[in-house]
């Protein structure tokens, strides 16, 4: 039987490019989860004149397609603006690989989700972001879903650990059906102010645990 992998996606499975983390990024994404099989985090380093992609890092939980994916995107933006670099498709990625079996396309629309979301982090943290949606319970979910509960592996809205939301004149107010005391309570809050504080309309965040 044929091994359905290319000689370059096992190339970028077992070499990795811009495998690891950047400390104190200068935009970050998170798309997937580990409970689900495929995850990926993408680190950019960008300059703050040319908004040129410097340096790009990436961190990947998952298979062998997931990896090289992830690998292959970084080669691609790495060097280029970021309006360009939003604009690398998951086609594109697969086509840079030789192909990838058709149950594995969704790794590359992982990785690709991945690179937009830390694009997306760095203009909101930057005021870059052109079309400002107004923020509301909703949006607030949505970015929510993107923080993980290490006690599931799962985002704390599928695990119902967030049980209200308040949005009212620039506020958020979260709680957390979680003790403050909790080992996780710490992580868990960072995470969620880092993911809605950078909402253009949102001036303070308050994370309330159940006591």
């Amino acid at each position: 039987m044929k091994f359905p992998y290319s000689e370059k996606v096992l190339d970028h499975f077992k070499n990795p490019r811009n495998v690891g983390k950047i400390e104190k990024p200068d935009g970050k994404g998170l798309e997937g989860s580990a409970a689900c099989g495929d995850m990926v985090a993408v680190y950019l380093n960008v300059n703050p004149e040319t908004l040129v992609i410097e340096d790009i890092k990436f961190e990947s939980y998952g298979c062998a397609s997931n990896i090289a994916t992830a690998s292959i995107i970084t080669e691609m933006a790495k060097g280029k603006t970021l309006e360009e670099a939003k604009n690398i498709s998951w086609k594109q990625a697969t086509e840079e690989l030789g192909g990838l079996p058709t149950v594995k396309a969704h790794c590359s629309v992982l990785a690709v989700e991945g690179l937009r979301a830390a694009i997306r982090d760095y203009e909101e943290k930057h005021g870059l972001v052109s079309e400002k949606e107004t923020t509301t319970e909703e949006v607030v979910r949505r970015r929510l879903k993107h923080v993980m509960n290490p006690m599931a592996g799962l985002d704390i809205i599928r695990t119902e650990l967030v049980t209200k939301i308040e949005v009212k004149e620039g506020s958020v107010r979260i709680l957390i059906d979680l003790p403050s005391d909790h080992q996780f309570a710490s992580a868990i809050k960072e995470d969620i102010l880092e993911k809605v504080e950078s909402l253009w309309d949102i001036e303070e965040v308050e994370v309330v645990f159940t006591e």
